[in-house]
């Protein structure tokens, strides 16, 4: 098992940047791919974006790409999530999870085992 705790969310003006932080405690870290997601005032949440156990493979939903950027420090247990030129449609409480698995390339969208609590990211415009 692993537990997750998200940091870094805040209020930002429109073209501004934020850095997302997951810091995760218990199981090996590196056996999990990690994935970044969203959920906004009466909408579903959303995936974001995906990154392999050791950091070779990363995954994008198009809204985000070229905007957002996972990376992760596995001798920290954590993941990032850097995201810039945020707009105010990006405002909402953003999770990260992880995916065990045995595969070092592989990531996925959906299927996580475990979530954090999240952390609310407001835009203004």
């Amino acid at each position: 098992q692993v537990q997750l705790v998200e940091s870094g969310g805040g209020l930002v003006q429109a073209g501004g940047s934020l850095r997302l932080s997951c810091a995760a405690s218990g199981r090996t870290f590196s056996s999990y791919a990690m994935g970044w997601f969203r959920q906004a005032p009466g909408k579903e949440r959303e995936f974001l974006a995906a990154i392999s156990r050791y950091g070779g493979r990363a995954d994008y939903v198009d809204s985000v790409k070229g905007r957002f950027t996972i990376s992760r420090d596995n001798a920290k247990n954590t993941v990032f999530l850097q995201m810039n030129s945020l707009k105010p449609e990006d405002t909402a409480v953003y999770y990260c999870a992880a995916d065990y698995t045995d595969s070092y390339y592989y990531t996925r969208r959906f299927g996580y085992d475990y979530w954090g609590q999240g952390t609310q990211v407001t835009v203004s415009s």
